[in-house]
Parts: structure tokens; C-alpha cells; sequence
């Protein structure tokens, strides 16, 4: 499928768009996916890489940050974003059978209390719009406030992400290795 919308390149990218696209790229934050999109509006693109940023340097591990991604991938189907973080989470050391287990929507093994906090945190609140009074007392104590929040910011940060890509048709390229299960 063809995305939705024309993918521009830096020669045809506008004074604030190519601003903060090599802002971006000097920086090392993403340009691709749901980037594509973002650069349409300038200070969104910009936010967006500011919002990407305070959850990459808060309190959550980057073993977290990829169990909460893959799992929010995995629930709106999003075929680029899971291509990305399914390689995000391989370089951060997360096991191939972790990934295999969310794609087919069960639940991973996932020795470490906090690691398989995230999980169950993200796929109850995607699941059922919030998350209920024992399963907050269990991620609260497991986790802490401070990182609990991180859990609810980066999924629902994420989940932008995943709609974005849906919905303009953003894919990966042909050379997935771990595809998305239909």
C-alpha cells in the first residue's frame, strides 16, 4: 500500500519544516514513520521529538520504554511502528521469543517485575481505557509513581504515533524480519 501522503524530501520541505527536520537529524531523532506527517506541522514534528525525548530521559529503563512500545504497536496493528521498535527492542537486548509472544498477542515471560508491569499496565489500559483500582495498586508499588506516570505518558505518546502511521498509510520496508501477525 502507498501511504496516503507525499513523503517530502529536505529539498521540498518549507523554511520550518527544514528547520526543525535538521534539528531533528542532527539530533538523532527519528524522521521516518509517522514523522512523515508530523513535519506538515512544524512545531508538532518539534514537539513531538520534545515529548520522545523527556520519556527517553525519565525514569523508565530502555528495556521499558520497548516492552511499552511493541505492546502499543501490537494492539493498533501498526505495521511501521512495529517494524521500528521490534528492532529498537532487539538492539536493547529483549529476547526474540518476548516480541514472538506479544505479535501473538499473549503474554510474555518477563522475569523482571517491573518489565512485566509495563506490559500488563499498557495492554489494560489500551484494552479497557484505564486501568482498575488492584492493577494501579500493584503498578504503583511495583513501579512508583514517578515511572507509573512514565508508563501512561509513553503509551499514550505512542499510540499518536501508531494511529498516525495507520492512518496515513505509513509502512515498513519489504525487509521485515519480524513482520506483524494479521
Amino acid at each position: 500500500m502507498a501511504p496516503r501522503i507525499k513523503l517530502l524530501d529536505r529539498a521540498e520541505m518549507n523554511d520550518d519544516q527544514g528547520r526543525v527536520y535538521d534539528a531533528a537529524k542532527a539530533a538523532g531523532g527519528p524522521l521516518g514513520g509517522p514523522y512523515y506527517a508530523y513535519i506538515r506541522l512544524p512545531k508538532l514534528f518539534e514537539a513531538a521529538q520534545g515529548l520522545r525525548g523527556a520519556i527517553s530521559a525519565g525514569p523508565l529503563t530502555r528495556r521499558e520504554q520497548q516492552i511499552i512500545n511493541v505492546t502499543v504497536a501490537r494492539h493498533w496493528n501498526s505495521r511501521y511502528p512495529w517494524f521500528a521498535q521490534v528492532r529498537g527492542s532487539l538492539a536493547a537486548g529483549i529476547d526474540q521469543s518476548v516480541i514472538d509472544a506479544i505479535n501473538a498477542r499473549k503474554t510474555p515471560n518477563l522475569p523482571d517485575a517491573r518489565e512485566q508491569t509495563c506490559f500488563s499496565v499498557v495492554k489494560e489500559v489500551l484494552e479497557n481505557k484505564g486501568l482498575g483500582d488492584a492493577s494501579y495498586a500493584a503498578a504503583e508499588k511495583t513501579m512508583g509513581l514517578e515511572s507509573l506516570v512514565a508508563v501512561l505518558a509513553a503509551t499514550g505518546t505512542f499510540s499518536t504515533t501508531c494511529m498516525t502511521a495507520n492512518t496515513f498509510g505509513i509502512e515498513p520496508p519489504a525487509e521485515n524480519p519480524t513482520p506483524l501477525a494479521e
